[in-house]
């Protein structure tokens, strides 16, 4: 009787023991490269997280040219983040420049603005060479991080309206991830004006 039922309790542990082993067997393994969902911000790549970021954050906002709809102004996602268009209109004042009145103003893309600073123009951000075509990721990461024209240590500030500081505050993450979307771009061909100084430093 004893050995019977020490027998019974050997076979069901083995039977135990095959079955936690088909299980095992039937139950996909990840990749070994696979990057879970909570590493994009919950999308399924990092340059469709980018492409949320530069949508929430407004990048359309002054970075793409408009087309006049019947709400309104509307980004012209054919040529989205594209910069000021090179043959753009600027903001005109008369008789006071926005200088000698204490204004800013802007054109009807929202891409050419005029203030004390002078006369600033919206960046191409797509991959093409007269964008961000030659940059590398380490150039954005300065650019934002510390307000850096071109993402050059020596070179000048970004100017008025960008607001770099408030960009700044994403993490390495996000600022990798937008980089990463705004180099999935279609690349439009488009060079943008050099900033215009005020009066009074041309004078």
């Amino acid at each position: 009787m004893k050995t019977t039922l020490s027998f019974s309790v050997f076979l069901s542990l083995i039977l135990l023991f095959f079955a936690a082993a088909c299980d095992q067997a039937a139950s996909p393994k990840p990749e070994a490269n696979a990057t879970p969902a909570a590493s994009f911000g919950g999308y399924a790549s990092q340059v469709e997280w980018g492409k949320h970021l530069a949508t929430i954050s407004g990048c359309d906002d002054c970075h793409t040219p408009k087309i006049m709809t019947a709400q309104g102004p509307a980004p012209d996602m054919s040529r989205r983040l594209s910069g000021h268009p090179a043959d753009g209109s600027l903001p005109s004042f008369k008789p006071a420049s926005p200088q000698q009145m204490g204004w800013t103003i802007t054109n009807e893309h929202l891409s050419a603005w005029q203030g004390a600073w002078g006369t600033s123009f919206s960046s191409n951000l797509t991959p093409d060479d007269t964008g961000l075509g030659a940059w590398t990721e380490e150039q954005f990461m300065t650019a934002i991080r510390k307000g850096k024209y071109k993402g050059m240590e020596s070179s000048r500030p970004l100017l008025p309206p960008m607001p770099w500081p408030n960009y700044a505050q994403m993490t390495d993450d996000e600022l990798k991830a937008l980089f990463a979307f705004l180099k999935s771009l279609p690349p439009v061909k488009n060079i943008v004006p050099a900033p215009i100084p005020p009066d009074a430093a041309k004078s």
